[in-house]
């Protein structure tokens, strides 16, 4: 059998209107632009407005990411999305991207893996690419955090934020434009980065939401450690299982997680600074849609060529992780 490579022909990204600096967010909190940018690297974010969810980024993101594939609605024939802040429980982003943008041929599902969401939703259209079950799939990846993020909390409300990336995955010619590795993992844990209240055992009721069950709860210090240490690894494993070494890279596309442990991790590889695309500062943390927002400017900003290898590298709640290293 033929092998069939994957490439990637389009991206786009979405973000809300609203810019919120730091100097926004210490009329509130007890924090300053000092004390955010020493500790996060961020500058400022994007919050979605009240009556915005997360389907409202998705959609534009999509669009454009077509439009850049010179793709017609009619050819996608799946469309995957990421987020862990769907519009609601049911129907999917995916299925609500799928009516709005006319995609009658598209199946198609969301995938919560929290901030590891897009690498892993970019890796499964890939496969469905290379064994030839999709001839043209969209992947997405879309949140709108501010929506389970404690305004109250400094220590999350400073990092998080709102909007979406999305890629177009058609197949390639093996060998020219392929993923070439990935790894991924899972450590279960429900203690140190994880929202309490809202699920199945612990359905939200005015007494949990008076308690604020219903926000992200972070432990900074073992987040810290956990991230580090997986985005040493990660990049350190998928090249190993690629046979290249980390200085072939020309580009790591991260989850723009917090630059301090981008700095940390980078000294763990080999590699530069430099090498990561980093949009951190002024888009912020945006979970599941970090990624692929990082993709989509990377791509703006003419960082990729055709050849390069482009690795993406993501960790987050779950505790999960995952990479994925194209030819591009």
């Amino acid at each position: 059998m033929k092998l069939i490579g994957v490439q990637i022909t389009g991206t786009g990204s979405c973000l809300p209107e609203q810019v919120v600096t730091n100097e926004d967010l210490s009329k509130n909190l007890d924090t300053s632009d000092e004390w955010i940018l020493s500790r996060t690297g961020i500058g400022e974010r994007r919050f979605a407005r009240p009556d915005e969810a997360t389907s409202d980024f998705a959609i534009p993101a999509a669009r454009a990411a077509l439009e850049a594939a010179g793709k017609t609605p009619e050819d996608v024939d799946l469309v995957l999305c990421a987020t862990m802040t769907p519009d609601m429980v049911m129907p999917t982003v995916s299925a609500l991207v799928q009516r709005e943008l006319g995609l009658v041929n598209a199946g198609g599902y969301d995938i919560n893996s929290a901030c590891t969401g897009f690498v892993q939703t970019i890796t499964a259209g890939s496969n469905y690419i290379r064994s030839g079950l999709s001839k043209c799939c969209l992947v997405i990846g879309a949140e709108t955090m501010t929506r389970i993020i404690d305004p109250a909390n400094r220590n999350t409300a400073v990092i998080f934020a709102d909007g979406a990336g999305a890629a177009v995955l058609e197949p390639a010619e093996a060998g020219v434009s392929d993923l070439i590795a990935m790894s991924a993992g899972l450590k279960g844990d429900d203690e140190v980065l994880f929202v309490p209240a809202g699920g199945s055992r612990k359905p939200l009721t005015p007494e949990r939401i008076a308690a604020g069950e219903q926000y992200v709860v972070m432990k900074g210090r073992e987040t810290f450690r956990f991230a580090v240490k997986t985005f040493a690894r990660l990049i350190t494993e998928t090249c190993e299982k690629a046979g290249v070494a980390p200085s072939e890279l020309a580009i790591v596309v991260p989850h723009q997680v917090n630059m301090r442990i981008i700095e940390a991790a980078v000294e763990r590889t080999g590699i530069t600074k430099e090498v990561c695309f980093l949009n951190i500062a002024t888009v912020g943390n945006t979970s599941a849609a970090s990624v692929a927002i990082a993709l989509d400017h990377a791509v703006k900003a003419d960082r990729i060529q055709r050849g390069d290898l482009v690795l993406f590298v993501a960790f987050g709640g779950g505790l999960s992780w995952a990479s994925a290293l194209f030819r591009w």
